[in-house]
């Protein structure tokens, strides 16, 4: 069975090997009496800066495990360590034809796990593989121009491969270890198995998408890249094939869904198919910088330490004023902020750090909720039309030639001047955010900024700066589906992941992915 203890602390100075006797001298046990010790999660504390503490929770095995806990039951954090596995894997067979649109981390997870089940699987992706669209993304960062067809949007990975390569989630899921499990088996570092905040970085994440390729190839998947869906054919009350680039159709009995967000021509598609969406709420800010030992020193109370990575955040307000959340969103310590359009005249950011996250800045997003009622009327695309009309707004303000609208964050607030610096490419251009941004979400930041000033002292500084314009933090509709993962109009077809409306981020989008083949599995094997 093993035993599992919960917050055990060391100082910044104490090694691991002291963590055994650290768990014999609160459990009164001899060492020697401990089989199997292991870290299975390993966090930091920061409460008391500058006393950091690193914590950690340990699984271990005794030969008397009933009689620790029973002598131990007042203590909280000691419990039995159960183990959590994931669904086997279920034989569909070859007969079962599945088609899979999209290369972000819902559509990989679903088209590997659909494949060890046996079945027939087409894999399609929009955009090109990682190694020419990291090419592409460099030309577009060096002023060469957007390639609508291969950006930080558009290609195999998805918009994750252009991130910090975080892998956390709210959700507690049998799913997450198999996740994380692949992602080593493909490259990942294998910290990321016990990492409290887990991260892969955008570097490490290009070499685990190749080998994460090579991995579906093996399996029998059928890989096609540049291939665009661009309609849907039914028959018999269900979706029967897949149609691609105006032309070619592949036949199917499942069709996993699985888009980016950014996707808006398939929204399009789907709408004019008759496919039952709904409009979503979203959220859109800017991206606020600033040095990373500044962060540091708000959050340890010193600027560096080698058994610490750089500092991360997370801020939350809600306005008492229009009942809005405010909040830090995706936050990029060491990293830069990206330009992330997928679309001719239209501005937007993002964030990306790599696997070290040692750049001398930090980056997050700061958003303000945007309400359905924000994009009047009932078509499920106007959050859609709401996200481009500002992103042209920002494209205009920042010279139209994808240099990014800046201002540094005192001159933002009206409270005074800064400098202007970005580690944005190809460049910002100084301009009033105000122009690019709604009237409440302005309202919402201004107001927002003092109150996170209140918890992080040093904040709101002259050596911050905001970068704009943030739209693209979730989908901005949703492909309606049901208790059984299928569309609610078309029967046969699964919707999955983020831009699908059900997922907020790598892991959560690979979660539903998996949930999606899962319920494919589960109907044939009733259906068998």
């Amino acid at each position: 069975m093993g035993l599992r203890l919960r917050e055990v602390t060391l100082t910044l100075e104490e090694p691991e090997s002291l963590l055994a006797q650290k768990v014999a001298r609160e459990l009164g046990l001899q060492v020697a009496d401990l089989g199997e010790l292991r870290v299975v999660r390993r966090g930091i504390d920061a409460r008391k800066k500058p006393n950091v503490l690193r914590v950690f929770t340990l699984e271990f095995t005794h030969a008397d495990e009933a009689g620790v806990l029973r002598r131990n039951q007042a203590n909280r954090r000691l419990e039995a360590a159960l183990p959590s596995a994931p669904p086997g894997i279920v034989p569909v067979g070859r007969s079962h034809r599945c088609v899979v649109v999209g290369m972000g981390p819902a559509g990989l997870f679903a088209a590997l796990h659909l494949a060890r089940c046996g079945a027939a699987v087409t894999l399609v992706e929009r955009g090109r593989p990682v190694e020419e669209r990291v090419r592409d993304v460099r030309r577009f960062w060096n002023g060469e121009g957007l390639d609508p067809k291969s950006n930080v949007q558009f290609g195999e990975g998805g918009a994750g491969t252009f991130s910090d390569g975080k892998l956390t989630t709210r959700v507690n899921n049998p799913w997450i270890r198999l996740v994380l499990q692949t992602l080593v088996e493909c490259g990942a570092p294998a910290e990321i198995l016990t990492q409290a905040k887990p991260h892969v970085g955008t570097d490490r994440l290009r070499l685990v998408l190749i080998n994460l390729r090579k991995t579906l190839l093996a399996a029998g998947v059928d890989i096609r890249f540049e291939t665009c869906l661009t309609g849907i054919a039914t028959s018999g009350g269900r979706v029967s094939a897949a149609v691609f680039d105006e032309k070619d159709e592949t036949g199917c009995d499942s069709l996993v869904l699985a888009p980016g967000h950014s996707a808006r021509d398939t929204y399009r598609m789907l709408q004019r198919s008759g496919v039952r969406l709904e409009a979503k709420p979203f959220a859109v800010g800017l991206r606020v910088e600033h040095p990373v030992e500044l962060i540091n020193r708000i959050q340890y109370g010193f600027e560096r330490h080698p058994s610490l990575p750089a500092a991360d955040y997370a801020l939350t307000w809600n306005d008492p004023e229009s009942g809005r959340g405010v909040y830090s969103f995706c936050m990029c310590p060491g990293g830069e902020v990206v330009i992330s359009s997928s679309e001719p005249g239209g501005m937007v950011v993002n964030g990306m750090s790599p696997r070290r996250r040692d750049g001398a800045w930090s980056n997050s997003a700061l958003v303000v909720g945007v309400r359905r009622e924000d994009f009047p009327g009932d078509d499920p695309l106007a959050g859609v039309r709401f996200q481009r009309h500002w992103e042209e707004a920002a494209f205009r303000e920042g010279g139209g030639d994808y240099h990014a609208p800046g201002q540094n964050l005192l001159a933002f607030l009206g409270k005074g001047r800064g400098p202007l610096f970005s580690t944005c490419r190809p460049g910002v251009r100084e301009a009033d955010l105000t122009r690019v941004l709604p009237d409440f979400v302005s309202r919402g930041l201004r107001r927002a900024l003092p109150h996170y000033e209140r918890r992080m002292r040093g904040f709101v500084s002259a050596e911050a700066c905001l970068v704009g314009v943030e739209t693209r933090t979730s989908a901005p509709l949703r492909i309606v589906r049901g208790a059984d993962g299928q569309s609610l109009s078309h029967p046969g077809l699964f919707p999955a992941g983020e831009g699908a409306g059900y997922a907020g981020g790598i892991m959560s989008a690979a979660l539903d992915g998996l949930r999606a083949a899962e319920q494919i599995v589960n109907q044939v094997r009733i259906g068998s």
